[in-house]
């Protein structure tokens, strides 16, 4: 399966058009959270999706809550927050929201480790791995130097060591790429980043 991933969106509307161009030569599409900013605008960012022609599989980042995205995501795309589902035989399953809480306020998505614990819990098996925030070491550096990743992700990949696990969130750290055992890690950012998966 040719899959095409992306994060971050924050409604970049140039950037959300080359994904839907892209998008007419995949078999899945993924968004990692952060479609609008501050919770605002989110319609509006959907909407700049709607051309994407595959199946569309998307979690919440911290910009927008479960329920908001699932009011807003056009029809017959799928949210998964502590949650997952099975596309031709692929097991996904997603985790949106900021992990650990972050510095940004009232208006930011949040989860405690143990929150986010709680929810991975959920998941006995996938094939891919899809949160909004990074594993706690991978692709979660900020411009300062300081890894602000999820413990409670970076476990759930170890126990699961789905196929790949993709984030966002940290956009210093955008096109990292990593592995952990037999799982590849990538901070995707808001771009085309494409991935073959058996399943």
């Amino acid at each position: 399966m040719r899959i095409l991933a992306f994060s971050d969106l924050h409604m970049a509307r140039n950037r959300a058009a080359e994904i839907a161009v892209a998008s007419a030569e995949a078999d899945l599409v993924i968004g990692a959270g952060d479609y609008c900013n501050m919770r605002q605008g989110l319609d509006e960012a959907m909407a700049m999706l709607s051309e994407i022609s595959a199946p569309l599989v998307l979690t919440p980042g911290n910009a927008e809550s479960a329920g908001e995205l699932m009011d807003a995501a056009p029809e017959g795309v799928h949210v998964l927050h502590g949650s997952g589902m099975t596309v031709d035989g692929l097991r996904l399953f997603g985790l949106g929201y900021g992990v650990p809480l972050t510095p940004f306020g009232e208006w930011s998505c949040d989860l405690s480790e143990s929150e986010a614990a709680e929810l991975l819990e959920r998941c006995d098996a996938a094939d891919i791995l899809i949160t909004h925030s990074p594993p706690k070491g991978y692709g979660d550096t900020t411009s300062m130097g300081d890894a602000v990743g999820s413990v409670a992700v970076r476990d759930a990949i170890e126990r699961l060591q789905p196929q790949y696990s993709l984030h966002g969130h940290i956009h210093d750290s955008w096109g990292y790429r990593g592995t952990i055992g037999r799982t590849q890690i990538a901070n995707l950012g808001p771009k085309v980043n494409w991935f073959e998966v058996s399943s």
